[in-house]
């Protein structure tokens, strides 16, 4: 069994001002992902300006923090919510969650492309190679709060977190998805995207990745004490919201390269 690091996940504190780890994870998670995206909208005939790289950003943070919020009060605490509907603003509390936020930022780029005139899979199909940044920054910042830990283990590696009650021996598992999620899904869409690819194969190649992962470490991971297994001991929320990524994820892909070979046969 391995120590857990015990960070304190407040990294600097000022009186009654907190700068928490996850929210320097967010920051970095950010920046990186604004960073990569000026770097390819510098290269010739990019079609995109520094500026309209750092509008879409702010769009695309827009549509996770109000996103993921509102995907985990209706994902995850739905009845908390009708017992006090106000608890849907009290974003101090915790609570968000992936899949409200993915749908919020493709609003974001729909809103985006509507004020700027570009094709929707020509913003969508920019961004998402850098969006896993974010994924894993996030989750690490997971790890540091002890939170969203795995399933018990006896493996090597497995940890005791000192938020669990039970105080057992578990996967790491928001190391897992860091891995899955941040580094080999940003290192598969960096590649892919670096040479021009039909429109929207690079979004769908994002939701089959990122579906994929999240399936594959839905199975180490603890499910949420409040929901828990959906059914036969194993199906979790986390699967069942990640599936149809992976469905309509492969089905934009193969129309993607169809539509391409169509319009290239005109």
């Amino acid at each position: 069994m391995m120590t857990f690091p015990q960070i304190d996940p407040v990294l600097v504190s000022l009186g009654p001002l907190q700068i928490h780890w996850y929210g320097v994870m967010y920051m970095i998670g950010f920046a990186g992902g604004w960073w990569l995206a000026k770097t390819r909208a510098d290269r010739p005939g990019s079609g995109w300006t520094r500026q309209q790289v750092s509008d879409l950003l702010f769009y695309a943070a827009l549509g996770v923090i109000l996103g993921g919020r509102v995907g985990y009060v209706l994902f995850y605490g739905f009845d908390r919510f009708l017992d006090n509907p106000l608890w849907l603003f009290q974003i101090w509390t915790g609570g968000m969650s992936f899949h409200g936020g993915a749908l919020g930022v493709l609003l974001a780029f729909w809103l985006f492309a509507r004020r700027t005139g570009k094709r929707y899979f020509q913003v969508a199909d920019f961004a998402v190679p850098v969006v896993p940044i974010g994924l894993g920054a996030g989750r690490f910042g997971n790890f540091i709060n002890g939170e969203l830990w795995g399933r018990a283990s006896d493996m090597p590696w497995a940890m005791v977190f000192p938020t669990d009650p039970m105080g057992v021996p578990r996967h790491p598992s928001q190391l897992y998805e860091f891995f899955l999620e941040g580094v080999v899904l940003f290192l598969v869409l960096w590649i892919y995207s670096a040479k021009p690819r039909p429109a929207g194969s690079v979004t769908g190649l994002f939701g089959i990745g990122y579906g994929l992962s999240r399936i594959l470490v839905e199975f180490f991971r603890e499910p949420d004490a409040h929901i828990g297994y959906l059914a036969g001991g194993w199906l979790t929320m986390g699967m069942l919201l990640s599936l149809p990524m992976v469905l309509i994820g492969a089905a934009m892909v193969v129309w993607a390269y169809r539509h391409d070979q169509r319009r290239a046969a005109v």
